[in-house]
């Protein structure tokens, strides 16, 4: 019985909608979908599916954009639900904001708005988070931008994005821009989760080569740290191409929020994770996923397959 309801419900989430776009092309829509197994050695081994829809609504005459997102999940840090479970068939809309945009990549939003912190998990707030407040990115060259953020940061469960604000407790400040045609850093100031922190990453992009990355983060006043050094690249599989990103993390002990708030948080200590996905087989928009990580503490496997229409 209960291999025919996983049946079923991945079948469900993944089945192939065609996605609305009005006559000018004025609103647009997307949904991606997942279905994963997630075997951790500290816990049973679960079946698990995400369901991620974004809209966008671009306002007549003007450069400024209205969207929205919604996710599976009930906590900051998961979008998944458990497939099976009685108390996580979930769905929360996590962002509403609008999305003013400028010469040179630069922007506003005001809102419920992203969190825009790193291309893997392990590098920054969670992807599907949200920080109630306002945006604003600065490009003062085709190469160098300041950002700042302020806001309200939440740190447990997933409530809707209509709920209302209360407390100014994030503040960001960053600066990034490119060194030269193949390196450039990021350097940031940030108030969150009741303590403040330095953070700072470089990046080098050979041409026909790896992208290597560095990240530091110091919670200032303490000797905390958190490092990711990473390496992003792709391989040919199967007549594919995988892309993959291998990362080494360290994050001291009570280093706090500021380290659980990420994607699929699992431990501290040292860590080794190996990300990978790739076309599945000759189907349109389908792929499939892996990922493996090794902790000082703890160890975890996910296998699963996904589908992106819109």
């Amino acid at each position: 019985m209960a291999t025919s309801r996983f049946t079923l419900i991945a079948f469900l989430l993944i089945m192939p909608t065609h996605p609305v776009f009005s006559a000018d092309d004025s609103f647009e829509y997307k949904v991606q979908t997942q279905v994963r197994f997630d075997d951790r050695s500290n816990r049973e081994h679960r079946f698990q599916y995400r369901v991620r829809a974004y809209s966008s609504f671009h306002i007549p005459n003007s450069r400024w954009r209205i969207n929205a997102f919604g996710v599976t999940g009930n906590e900051f840090s998961s979008s998944y639900n458990t497939i099976d479970s009685d108390i996580s068939n979930h769905f929360n809309l996590r962002r509403i904001y609008f999305k003013h945009t400028g010469a040179l990549g630069s922007k506003t939003e005001i809102g419920v708005i992203p969190t825009y912190k790193g291309r893997v998990s392990s590098s920054g707030l969670a992807k599907d988070g949200w920080i109630k407040g306002a945006r604003h990115v600065y490009a003062y060259s085709a190469k160098a931008k300041f950002e700042i953020v302020l806001g309200e940061l939440e740190e447990d469960t997933a409530k809707t994005a209509l709920d209302a604000f209360k407390k100014l407790n994030y503040v960001e400040l960053e600066m990034s821009s490119y060194i030269n045609d193949v390196s450039s850093y990021e350097i940031s100031l940030e108030r969150m989760t009741q303590a403040n922190f330095v953070r700072a990453e470089y990046r080098l992009f050979l041409e026909h080569s790896p992208i290597y990355s560095v990240e530091l983060i110091s919670r200032v006043s303490t000797s905390k740290t958190k490092i990711v050094i990473g390496i992003e690249d792709s391989l040919t599989l199967f007549g594919k191409d995988a892309g993959y990103y291998a990362y080494y993390s360290y994050v001291s002990d009570n280093f706090g929020a500021r380290a659980e708030l990420t994607e699929d948080f699992i431990t501290t200590g040292h860590g080794l994770s190996i990300e990978s996905d790739i076309a599945l087989l000759n189907l349109k928009n389908w792929k499939a996923f892996a990922r493996l990580d090794l902790f000082d503490q703890n160890s975890r496997f996910i296998l699963g397959v996904g589908y992106t229409f819109g």
